[in-house]
């Protein structure tokens, strides 16, 4: 049983928002952060039975942009 799973979040160049896990084929998408995080909860649970869930689920976020002057 892990005690933690890592999603890699990125923004979706069609809109919203996509998330996958580490380690695993959990793969989500959502309009909003918000929503987002309900949607990984919610796979989470799907993918794993109650006594092997991880209880700790961490969100990796990297936003890039660029400046140009």
């Amino acid at each position: 049983m892990a005690s933690e799973i890592i999603f890699l979040v990125d923004e979706s160049p069609e809109g919203g928002y996509e998330a996958r896990a580490l380690g695993h084929s959990i793969f989500t998408e959502a309009d909003t952060l918000d929503e987002l995080k309900v949607e990984i909860a919610d796979a989470v649970r799907c993918h794993f039975d109650e006594p092997d869930a991880p209880r700790i689920i961490r969100l990796h976020m990297v936003k890039e942009e660029v400046l140009v002057l």
